[in-house]
């Protein structure tokens, strides 16, 4: 039996059916304790992983372009769509705890081997699509702070294998904490851009409440960019798996409501923070940039204004432009470490497969590189031509959004599946189907405004 196992584990490709992520599953302690911050406290860290996908490369562009051009009015809209973020990632972790399966293996389960492997190629699309997201902004991020042509730098994003590799054998709760570490100098460098803008507080607050003039054709069609790019399908897999690696009585279900509980508070937290970052871009979007929206459709275009007093006025500065650029960097590195535990998640769950991590990353990051690439050189380095691509990527992601949401609204809100105690109450699956298709049809809309 020995040799046996040598021998499994010497191959490229592996037949996997157990817990999902096995190699950090219900590895981190929690304590015996009634004491609700050092639960709290155990329990956070997976929420940090989730709400990374949220403040992604991806939603930087639309949401400070939304501020440029149409002010403080589509802040509602970020709101909503952050509501929205928090019920489906709810539902997910609880998926998670409560049945000891991912939302992967779970669609598999119901669905059948044939149709598992049709939807583990939607699911590896998806991540390769928010992968290109995170390429261009780490090769933008590298030029601007460096000066490296557009190529070097896309090149440069297939070494951060190494990072990751290095991040894995530290230990799960240490990945964490190195990505909270990471939101935490994002949010930095934001709220103090945004506080020295010295935004209009009264017109931001008003911002908050929807307004009519969302429905006028721009304003709409912004707010479906930014509706579409928050809620991301591979978020929903993520998170039903590394909800389970604390270390609890699962058969206990006083046990299983306390891990739903807080690994709840621990998705909120976070999210809350995704949503104030993706504030604060639209909020200095609209303070410095109000009047200029047109000029600001790449990256780079927004490190420029940040230091042209033409543009941002006088609090424009080269500090502003570098700062921007670390936070972009630090964003797509986040976003490396969610997309590779993520693929492993889908083609475990769905294929039952597994290959090792070096080559889950290596192989994801190629396949993205190559059209990333390809658009690189084709169009000698422009960037504008990188963002049409950035953007046909979030398209996609709309298409394959329903492939992972329905089937989690359907498996929380079944009493079979999940017990009736944790069965969605009546209000939230009707929440969850109504955000649902909601989702779906505001995706359909912006993938008709995009092509067309």
């Amino acid at each position: 039996m020995e040799n046996k196992t040598e021998k499994e584990k010497s191959k490229f490709l592996t037949y996997v059916n157990g817990p999902s992520l096995s190699e950090i599953n219900n590895t981190v302690a929690v304590p015996n304790s009634s004491s609700f911050w050092k639960n709290l406290l155990a329990f956070s860290g997976p929420g940090a992983l989730v709400a990374v996908g949220y403040m992604d490369p991806g939603n930087w562009v639309t949401s400070i372009s939304g501020g440029a051009k149409y002010g403080y009015l589509l802040l509602s809209v970020i709101f909503v769509s952050s509501l929205i973020a928090m019920l489906l990632q709810y539902m997910a972790a609880k998926l998670g705890i409560v049945t000891h399966m991912d939302l992967a293996q779970a669609t598999r389960m119901f669905t059948g081997k044939k149709l598992g492997v049709a939807l583990w190629v939607v699911a590896e699309l998806a991540i390769m699509a928010t992968d290109i997201a995170e390429v261009i902004g780490g090769a933008i991020a590298l030029n601007l702070l460096f000066g490296m042509p557009m190529i070097v730098g896309v090149l440069l994003t297939v070494f951060d294998v190494l990072l990751l590799l290095l991040l894995m054998r530290l230990g799960f709760r240490k990945i964490e904490a190195i990505v909270i570490t990471l939101i935490t100098v994002i949010m930095a460098v934001f709220v103090y851009e945004v506080a020295i803008s010295q935004p209009n507080i009264p017109d931001v607050l008003q911002g908050f409440i929807p307004q009519k003039q969302i429905l006028n054709h721009g304003q709409l069609t912004m707010a479906l960019g930014i509706v579409g790019a928050t809620v991301m399908p591979h978020n929903l897999y993520l998170h039903s798996s590394i909800s389970q690696t604390r270390k609890y009585d699962h058969n206990d279900e006083e046990h299983t409501a306390k891990a739903v509980r807080f690994a709840t508070w621990d998705s909120n937290i976070q999210l809350s923070a995704a949503f104030i970052i993706n504030c604060l871009l639209l909020i200095l979007g609209s303070a410095l940039f109000f009047g200029h929206g047109e000029e600001l459709g790449t990256l780079t275009s927004l490190y420029d204004a940040l230091q042209n007093s033409s543009i941002a006025g006088a609090v424009a500065s080269p500090l502003l432009s570098t700062l921007f650029a670390v936070a972009l960097l630090a964003s797509g590195q986040n976003s490396t470490i969610t997309g590779t535990l993520t693929g492993q998640i889908v083609m475990e769950g769905f294929i039952h497969m597994k290959i090792p991590t070096w080559a889950r990353r290596v192989i994801t990051r190629m396949l993205s590189v190559i059209p990333v690439l390809l658009c690189t050189i084709y169009f000698g380095g422009n960037e504008a031509a990188l963002d049409d691509l950035l953007i046909y990527s979030q398209v996609f992601l709309s298409i394959a959004l329903p492939v992972s949401m329905i089937p989690l609204v359907y498996f929380t809100s079944s009493k079979k599946i999940m017990g009736e105690r944790f069965k969605n109450p009546l209000w939230v699956s009707a929440l969850g189907w109504l955000c649902a298709i909601a989702l779906t049809i505001l995706n359909i809309q912006l993938i008709i405004e995009t092509l067309i």
